[in-house]
C-alpha cells in the first residue's frame, strides 16, 4: 500500500531534490558560496556542492554518496552532528546554529593542516504526509572569524605578559648595574681581606647570573636587538649537532633528519642556536632514563589558517623544524601555559620558566611561530614555523649584507674585578671636560658620577630630563659627552637628546637603558647615537665616554 501511495504521489521531495536535471537549480546549487549537503534520514550523504566539499578538504576526493555525513566533520564533533540528525528524525526539528569544525585536513606525508570552523544549520526535509526523509545541512565558514579571535586572545595575553617582563627586566637592569657598579668599586680598594675579597666576588658574579636571566626576560618580550641572515636551515641545525651530542650525554640519542635540499630562512644564527639548545635540553630533562631526540626539517605550504594550540599561522610557506623526544610528556592543563615566563613543569628541579618563554620570544621575533603537541608518557613534539625566503630574496639581502659596513665589534663583558687605576684621574688633577650625566635612578647616578669624577671627568648629575635643561642653561659652554637613560619620567631620553643638540649640534651621546639597543634608539633612527646596555660596568661606561670625546677632538 505504501508503494502504491508514493506511486500516485509521484517522487518524494528528498528524491526531486537530490535527481533534479533543472540546469538552474543545479547551477545554484553547485556554485552557492555557502557549503549545501543532503542527507537521507538515516545520516547517509546523498548530495554536497563544491562548497562542502572543499569546507572539509575534500576538493581532489569527494566524500562518495551513502558515506556518513559525519565523514565531513571533525572527528570529536562527529556526536553533535549524529544528535542533530536524531532530533530531526524523531520529529524534533533541526538547529540553526550549531559552530562545528569540519574534517581535518591531511598534507603531504600525513602533516595536519588545520580544519575549517563552520555555523551549522540543519533543516529536515519533511515530505507531504509529514514523513521527515532526510535533512539539508548548510555550512557558513568561520574559520576567519573565529582564527582572528582566537590570534586576538593570545596576542594581546602575551602583550600584557612581553609588556610586564620587559618592565621587570628594565628595572632589574637598574639594580643590577648599582649592585655590580658598587661591588666594582669596593673590590678596586687595595688591602681587602680575603674572605671579604670573596664576598665581594661572589655578590658580583650573582649579579651577572641575574643579568643572564633579564636577558631571558628580554627575548620573551621580543625587546632585545637581533641580527638576522639569510641561512640554509639544514646547515644550521648540522652545525650545532656536535655540541648537542654533548650537551644530551650518552644516554639520549640524537638522531637527525634533514630535507635536501634545505630551504632557506631569514634568522639571527646565535639566537636560532640558542632555540634548538633549549629545546634540547627540555627534551633531555624530561628523559631521565634516556631516550632518543629528533630534530627533523621539512617545508609546508598552508593556503588557509593553521590553528594549532593558541598558535594561529597564516597562509605561507613555511620551513618546519620539528623537535620530537620520547620522554615523559606534558600534562594537558600544563600546554596552554608552556610558553609564559616564569611557567616551570620542573620547579622542584630549579627550572626557572625562562627556557621555553625565550624559544618563544626568539621565534615570534624572527616572524615565525612555535606549536607543541604531547600526550603524558609519550613524549612531546615541538614544531617551529619559519618562512621561507625564495631564492632571489636570499640573493639580494646577501648582496646588501655584503655592501653593508661591518658592526662595531661588541664589548666584551667586563668579568674581572677592576683595578684602581681604571678610574685614576689625570696627572695634575687636570679635568678632561664636562659629562651632563642624566639617570631617574639614584644608586646608578650617584655611582657613574663617582666613576667619572675618578677619571677625571667634572659631571653635571640630573635625575631627570628637565633638572638636565636648567643645568645645561647655566653652562657657559657645551658639556663634551652627554650621558642619559633612556625611560625616565617626564622627559625621557628621546626627548633630552633632541633638545640638548638642538643646542649643541653633533654633541656626543650615549643612551643606556636596561631595554635592547633597537627599543632604546626606536625613536631616534636618523641620529648618530651610541648605545651602552645595562646592566654595565662603571670601566665600560668611562671607556665609552673617553672613545666619544677623543673621537670627537679630532
Amino acid at each position: 500500500m505504501r508503494t502504491e501511495q508514493a506511486r500516485s504521489d509521484g517522487p518524494a521531495l528528498i528524491d526531486r531534490l537530490v535527481h533534479s536535471d533543472g540546469e538552474a537549480w543545479r547551477t545554484l546549487f553547485d556554485e552557492a558560496p555557502t557549503g549545501i549537503v543532503i542527507v537521507d534520514v538515516a545520516g547517509g550523504l546523498l548530495l554536497a556542492n563544491e562548497a562542502a566539499q572543499a569546507l572539509a578538504g575534500r576538493t581532489d576526493q569527494p566524500v562518495p554518496r551513502g558515506v556518513p555525513v559525519t565523514e565531513l566533520f571533525h572527528a570529536e564533533d562527529r556526536a553533535k552532528v549524529e544528535a542533530e540528525l536524531s532530533r530531526i528524525a524523531a520529529g524534533l526539528g533541526g538547529r540553526a546554529s550549531v559552530e562545528l569544525r569540519l574534517a581535518e585536513r591531511q598534507g603531504e606525508g600525513g602533516i595536519a593542516l588545520g580544519c575549517s570552523v563552520a555555523m551549522v544549520a540543519f533543516t529536515p526535509i519533511v515530505e507531504p504526509g509529514g514523513r521527515v526523509s532526510g535533512a539539508v545541512i548548510r555550512l557558513t565558514d568561520i574559520t576567519r572569524h573565529r582564527v582572528m579571535e582566537t590570534q586576538l586572545a593570545q596576542t594581546q595575553k602575551m602583550q600584557a605578559v612581553g609588556q610586564l617582563a620587559g618592565g621587570i627586566a628594565h628595572d632589574f637592569n637598574n639594580l643590577l648595574t648599582a649592585i655590580i657598579a658598587a661591588t666594582d668599586l669596593c673590590l678596586a680598594h687595595d688591602g681587602l681581606a680575603e674572605p671579604l675579597q670573596a664576598d665581594l666576588l661572589h655578590i658580583r658574579r650573582s649579579a651577572e647570573r641575574g643579568a643572564a636571566l633579564v636577558k631571558q626576560l628580554l627575548a620573551f618580550s621580543r625587546r632585545q636587538t637581533l641580527q638576522p641572515r639569510v641561512i640554509r636551515l639544514a646547515d644550521a641545525i648540522e652545525d650545532i649537532a656536535a655540541l648537542l651530542r654533548r650537551l644530551l650525554g650518552q644516554r639520549v640519542a640524537l638522531e637527525l633528519d634533514l630535507e635536501l635540499p634545505s630551504h632557506m630562512i631569514r634568522v639571527d644564527p646565535v639566537q636560532f642556536d640558542q632555540v634548538i639548545v633549549n629545546l634540547a635540553l627540555n627534551a633531555r630533562d624530561a628523559m631521565p632514563q634516556g631516550g632518543r631526540l629528533t630534530i627533523r626539517t621539512s617545508n609546508i605550504a598552508l593556503y588557509r589558517p593553521l590553528v594549532r594550540g593558541q598558535e594561529v599561522i597564516p597562509p605561507g610557506r613555511y620551513a618546519m623544524v620539528e623537535v620530537s623526544d620520547t620522554g615523559v610528556g606534558i600534562a594537558p592543563d600544563d600546554l596552554p601555559r608552556l610558553f609564559e615566563p616564569f611557567f616551570s613543569t620542573r620547579k622542584e628541579a630549579g627550572g626557572t620558566g625562562l627556557g621555553l618563554a625565550t624559544v618563544y620570544g626568539i621565534v615570534r621575533q624572527t616572524d615565525g611561530f612555535i606549536s607543541v603537541e604531547s600526550t603524558l608518557g609519550e613524549g612531546a613534539t615541538f614544531r617551529i614555523y619559519l618562512p621561507i625566503v625564495a631564492q632571489e630574496e636570499a640573493e639580494t639581502r646577501e648582496r646588501a649584507a655584503a655592501e653593508r659596513p661591518p658592526p662595531a665589534p661588541a664589548e666584551p663583558p667586563d668579568r674581572a674585578p677592576p683595578q684602581p687605576e681604571a678610574a685614576a684621574a689625570p696627572p695634575c688633577g687636570r679635568r678632561r671636560g664636562t659629562v651632563l650625566l642624566v639617570e631617574d635612578e639614584d644608586g646608578v647616578r650617584r655611582l657613574s658620577t663617582r666613576a667619572l669624577e675618578s677619571a677625571g671627568w667634572r659631571v653635571l648629575a640630573a635625575a631627570s630630563g628637565e633638572a638636565a635643561m636648567q643645568m645645561l642653561e647655566a653652562e657657559p659652554g657645551p658639556p663634551s659627552v652627554l650621558v642619559s637613560d633612556v625611560v625616565m619620567p617626564g622627559m625621557d631620553g628621546t626627548q633630552v637628546v633632541r633638545a640638548v643638540r638642538a643646542r649643541h649640534p653633533g654633541l656626543p651621546v650615549v643612551l643606556v637603558s636596561g631595554y635592547s639597543e633597537s627599543a632604546a634608539l626606536e625613536g631616534l633612527p636618523e641620529e648618530d647615537l651610541h648605545f651602552l646596555p645595562k646592566p654595565y660596568t662603571l670601566r665600560q661606561l668611562v671607556a665609552r665616554v673617553e672613545q666619544l670625546a677623543a673621537e670627537a677632538a679630532r
